[in-house]
């Protein structure tokens, strides 16, 4: 009898349990940023034919459903303090390696979707053959510091990737493989410890070499006050492994001497702003958000540049998150740059073009997006 009621309180209490967390998932608010992960979150998912027959619709509402479980953020945090108390060195995909460094996991890539990536870059670039078009591809600091992972932590060689990628990408694109111009500095600080973007001197190291490809003359260090904006940075690397005991990354900011006018016009927002720094991230977690305002769909940079700075008149930046930091270098010779994050851009690309005359076209991605990121399919669009 006393077995019974056991069995009965413990059927009754798994059931209220799941009636309390449904109960919860449709009364708690849904973000749309999830300032632990450092990521947006998945949105409620629409049921369409096309999308409940590929799949998709279901996909998506798992994904909803995973992203938007009754304080997630809370039973990360327990998951990591467990995981970290049995001296485990990997948490959320992240490694907590050598000198301080947190890296995310890399392993070999599906090379027939990356194929299928760059023959949609190549198809862009014929069907524009009046544009210049360069491609630039950075690795992740997993990929320049493979040996200051974890002992027997599984790794794969992203400079196989970038090799890969450059024997297939078109001659007509100038690609750019950004083991060749960091590698020589890796001794230095060109990563954030903690996070998953390049340095503003690692972004430095990229400018000089994109202006060096292009026949600019790049400015020289010292053509910069060199200001420390952060000392308590602790990026994406940090909020998804949730190691503790971390020292926080510096963020600098180069600005330079002769300091030329930039208005950025944010289409998301139509809001026009005077500044490429929004110091109000400074004060919060995402702080590489300080560059540009953290992401957008589209932004224009207009520069004022007397006639002997300009190098180029317009340029076009396809890009994820690294080039935030490069963008800044790139206003000392472009008078208008547009920024397009093909993540969240839903227009045709071609037509922008067209409107805009563009004949000069960046591409600017890290590895690890190039091998994952669907979007690159919208180019043909």
């Amino acid at each position: 009898m006393v077995k019974q009621k056991a069995e009965r309180l413990l059927v009754f209490g798994f059931v209220g349990m799941l009636f309390l967390i449904t109960l919860l998932f449709f009364v708690l608010p849904h973000p749309r940023f999830s300032e632990l992960e450092n990521r947006y979150l998945q949105s409620a998912p629409r049921l369409t034919w096309d999308n409940l027959m590929s799949k998709k619709y279901a996909e998506d509402a798992e994904s909803f459903i995973t992203d938007h479980f009754p304080f997630r953020d809370k039973w990360l945090w327990i998951k990591s303090a467990s995981e970290q108390s049995r001296l485990q060195q990997e948490n959320n995909e992240i490694y907590k390696g050598k000198d301080g460094y947190l890296f995310e996991k890399f392993l070999e890539p599906d090379y027939m979707k990356v194929m299928q990536y760059i023959e949609s870059v190549n198809q862009f670039s014929s069907d524009h053959p009046e544009v210049n078009m360069t491609f630039m591809l950075a690795p992740t600091s997993v990929g320049l510091y493979p040996e200051r992972l974890p002992a027997f932590a599984p790794s794969y060689s992203q400079k196989k990737v970038h090799q890969f990628v450059g024997n297939h990408m078109q001659n007509k694109l100038t690609f750019i493989n950004g083991f060749d111009f960091l590698s020589s500095h890796a001794s230095e600080s060109i990563y954030y410890r903690t996070d998953h973007h390049w340095t503003t001197y690692g972004a430095y190291l990229a400018y000089v070499a994109y202006a060096e490809e292009k026949g600019w003359h790049p400015l020289d260090q010292k053509g910069f006050s060199i200001q420390t904006v952060s000392n308590s940075f602790l990026g994406s690397y940090h909020t998804r492994g949730q190691f503790n005991r971390l020292s926080p990354d510096t963020i600098e900011a180069y600005i330079p001497h002769n300091n030329p006018t930039t208005e950025v016009y944010v289409a998301d927002t139509n809001k026009t702003l005077t500044s490429m720094y929004d110091t109000s991230y400074l004060t919060k977690k995402d702080k590489y958000a300080y560059f540009l305002g953290g992401v957008h769909a589209l932004m224009t940079l207009t520069t004022e540049l007397e006639a002997q700075q300009i190098s180029q008149e317009k340029l076009l930046v396809l890009k994820d998150s690294y080039a935030h930091s490069l963008i800044p270098f790139l206003i000392n010779h472009v008078s208008e740059i547009h920024v397009i994050d093909i993540r969240y851009y839903n227009g045709s690309i071609s037509e922008y073009m067209s409107m805009n005359g563009i004949a000069d076209v960046l591409f600017l991605f890290n590895t690890s997006t190039l091998v994952e990121e669907t979007a690159f399919m919208k180019l043909n669009n």
